[in-house]
């Protein structure tokens, strides 16, 4: 992985992802330089720094989107305005909860990548998905057909957004095999969370009937050929909603979260209440807990231990080998309890092929085109088995 910060995680990570999912390299450069030197060993400091670096890029594209939209070049416009959603999100995703200028970065981020979409001719639409009382936000992409077509419900994880899910590419390459992608920003995550104020429950099952539901008054998509992609916590949400949703076809776990509820207990064990800046702040958000003792009460509830071998689909379990945040081992925990799957995958990826650290951030690609291959191809097998 690039790791222009040393001793730095959690920002380098920040860093990587950016590039995974449209950042530029000189533009990443621009915002990481005025950092590499800061006269501060206050870590909120330093994260506010890394805001205003990060902000001040971003807020540099959208100006010069609105010179080219005013010489009429609306893709060049287009494609500036996707990058600062990039930056936007990067910025915002850092701060603390309470630290006020993150909601307009977020809102900046929204309004840029939807100019972004429009400018660029994305074949992606917004929707809205009934759930409960309230709606979660997705955007749909499908392949250019007026036939029905299967379609990957694609959940992200604690601090990802649809737009970054969008921008991996994974719809793009799943649209060119005949198959449409549903990201969500589902419960303790983006918009949802952000704007709705819609947390995390353990049942994730709920989410994917409310997404499932609302492709089945879409006469575009097959809705007996829906399959299941989540990363990072999602690693859970996935694989939780695969096993008590049965109208889900097939299932891909983009790296494992298998317990992810016991990581955080020895976190704080390890790591104390402090283990990267507003860590524990944004864990209690997602989670809608008052306080800490009221999310390790919850977490004990956030496993797959126990509940897998309730998955009578294909499954595959994908992860990298040097996962700094989820330890492999999970992985094989996983896939072993995958006991009724007729199809079930474990594939670790090493340093030859890259993908090795979390979420395959240093090398996206390779682990993207791996499961979108995958999925095609058991989509095919399910179609001939009807």
């Amino acid at each position: 992985m690039y790791e222009p910060f040393p001793d730095k995680y959690v920002w380098n990570l920040s860093v990587g992802i950016a590039l995974a999912v449209g950042g530029l390299i000189g533009e990443v450069d621009r915002a990481c330089r005025p950092l590499h030197d800061l006269a501060t060993d206050d870590d909120d400091e330093a994260t506010q720094a890394f805001f205003r670096s990060w902000s001040a890029v971003a807020d540099n594209l959208v100006e010069l989107a609105e010179e080219d939209e005013k010489r009429g070049r609306r893709r060049s416009a287009g494609q500036k305005y996707g990058r600062a959603a990039v930056y936007y999100q990067t910025a915002e995703r850092m701060q603390a909860h309470s630290f006020e200028p993150r909601k307009v970065a977020y809102r900046n981020a929204l309004d840029s990548f939807a100019r972004y979409l429009e400018l660029t001719d994305q074949p992606a639409e917004r929707v809205e998905i009934p759930y409960g009382g309230a709606s979660l936000p997705g955007i749909l992409v499908r392949p250019d057909t007026p036939d029905p077509v299967p379609c990957v419900l694609f959940f992200n994880g604690l601090d990802s957004t649809k737009e970054q899910l969008y921008g991996s590419g994974t719809a793009e390459e799943l649209r060119r095999r005949g198959i449409a992608t549903l990201m969500v920003d589902t419960p303790g995550a983006g918009e949802a969370l952000r704007l709705r104020g819609l947390t995390a429950v353990p049942e994730t099952e709920q989410w994917a009937a409310a997404c499932i539901d609302y492709l089945a008054t879409r006469p575009d998509v097959d809705e007996d050929m829906v399959g299941m992609l989540a990363w990072s916590l999602g690693g859970y949400y996935g694989p939780r909603a695969t096993a008590f949703e049965p109208r889900i076809r097939f299932g891909v776990a983009w790296g494992s979260n298998y317990d992810w509820g016991q990581v955080q207990l020895r976190r704080l064990e390890n790591q104390g209440d402090r283990p990267v800046p507003h860590y524990w702040e944004h864990v209690k958000w997602v989670w809608g807990c008052h306080d800490l003792d009221e999310f390790l009460a919850l977490a004990p509830k956030i496993t797959l231990r126990g509940i897998m071998d309730r998955v009578t689909v294909p499954f595959l379990v994908v992860h990298g080998e040097n996962d700094r945040q989820i330890p492999v081992h999970y992985a094989n925990d996983l896939f072993h309890d995958l006991v009724n799957s007729p199809k079930r995958e474990l594939k670790i990826f090493t340093d030859r092929e890259g993908g090795v650290e979390h979420c395959s951030i240093d090398n996206l690609p390779v682990v993207r085109d791996y499961i979108c291959d995958w999925i095609g191809e058991t989509v095919t097998e399910l179609k001939g088995q009807r």
